[in-house]
C-alpha cells in the first residue's frame, strides 16, 4: 500500500496506526495531530512528537515515560483531572491543579499544610479526600460549609462545635454522643435539642439553660432560638415551666431584653 494511501486512511482514522509495521515519521505525525493518545503506539518518538501529541490530547502524557516539567505543567492548566496520568506530581503541578479544583489534593500522597488549606478554601468537600486533617484545616473547611463535618473521619471536639454552631443539623455527622456532649452542644445551639428532645434529664437541661440564659453576654440568637424552638416545652419533659417564665426566672438583663422583643416579634406575626 502507498505512503500516500496510508496517510490518507490514518487523517480518517488515526487508531489505523496501531496495525503499521515501521511507520513513517510522516504517518505518525499525522496520527497524534489527528489524535493524541495514538501516542500509545508509537516507538520511540521524537521530542516533537511529545509536544505535538500533548497539544492534541493533553491525556497523551499518559504514555510519556519521562514527562518534563513543562509538559506537567501544560496538560494540568488544560484541566486539573489530567494529575491522574502523572506520576508523583511536584507540589508546584498540585497547586496548578487547586486552582481549578480543590479536588486536585487528591493525587497529592502526603500534602503539606499550605496545600491542604488551599484545596478546602477551593472547595470545602476537598477535605473528603485528606486523610487524617489538622485541625485548622478541619475548621477552614468547616467555617465554609458545616457539611464539611461528614467527610471527617476523626473531627476534633472544637470542629464538632464549630459545625453545630454553623447549623444544628451537623449533629447527623457525629456518632456516639454521650449526654456530656449533648449538653454541650446544647449551650452553643439550643436548636439541637430537636434531636434529642426527650433523651437528657429535665434538670440537666434546665442547668444547661440555665447556664446561658443567665449571661450578659448571651448570644442574641441563642434567646430567640429558645423562645421559637417548638422542640422545648412541658409536654416534651425538657423544661418545667413556660418558656417566657423561665427567663423572667432565670435569664439575665440582656437575655430578657431580647426575649421581650422576640416575643412582640411573634405577636406581630
Amino acid at each position: 500500500m502507498g505512503e500516500e494511501k496510508t496517510l490518507k486512511m490514518i487523517e480518517n482514522n488515526p487508531i489505523v496506526i496501531k496495525n503499521i509495521d515501521n511507520p513513517s515519521d510522516e504517518m505518525k505525525l499525522m496520527a497524534i495531530k489527528k489524535d493524541g493518545i495514538m501516542l500509545r503506539y508509537i516507538k520511540n518518538p521524537t521530542e516533537e512528537m511529545l509536544e505535538i501529541a500533548i497539544k492534541s490530547n493533553a491525556r497523551a502524557i499518559e504514555f510519556i515515560e519521562n514527562p518534563t516539567h513543562e509538559m506537567k505543567k501544560y496538560v494540568v492548566l488544560k484541566s486539573w483531572n489530567n494529575l491522574e496520568f502523572i506520576k508523583e506530581p511536584s507540589e508546584e503541578i498540585i497547586k496548578i491543579g487547586i486552582e481549578q479544583k480543590g479536588y486536585a489534593i487528591k493525587y497529592a500522597k502526603n500534602p503539606s499544610r499550605l496545600v491542604q488549606k488551599l484545596a478546602v478554601e477551593k472547595d470545602y468537600d476537598s477535605i473528603k479526600f485528606i486523610k487524617d486533617p489538622i485541625e485548622e484545616v478541619q475548621l477552614l473547611a468547616i467555617g465554609k460549609n458545616y457539611n464539611a463535618l461528614r467527610y471527617i473521619e476523626n473531627a476534633t471536639l472544637k470542629a464538632e462545635i464549630m459545625a453545630i454552631n454553623e447549623s444544628e443539623a451537623a449533629i447527623k455527622f457525629i456518632i456516639n454522643i454521650d449526654e456530656n456532649k449533648k449538653i454541650l452542644f446544647l449551650k452553643h445551639n439550643v436548636l439541637v435539642i430537636k434531636y434529642f428532645a426527650q433523651g437528657l434529664p429535665l434538670d440537666v437541661v434546665e442547668r444547661a439553660f440555665k447556664e446561658i440564659l443567665s449571661k450578659e453576654d448571651v448570644p442574641e440568637k441563642y434567646v430567640r432560638d429558645f423562645m421559637n424552638c417548638e422542640s422545648i416545652n412541658k409536654k416534651q419533659g425538657n423544661i418545667s415551666m413556660d418558656k417566657t417564665i423561665f427567663i423572667y426566672k432565670y435569664g439575665s438583663k440582656a437575655c430578657k431584653r431580647i426575649a421581650v422583643d422576640e416575643k412582640l416579634n411573634m405577636m406581630k406575626n
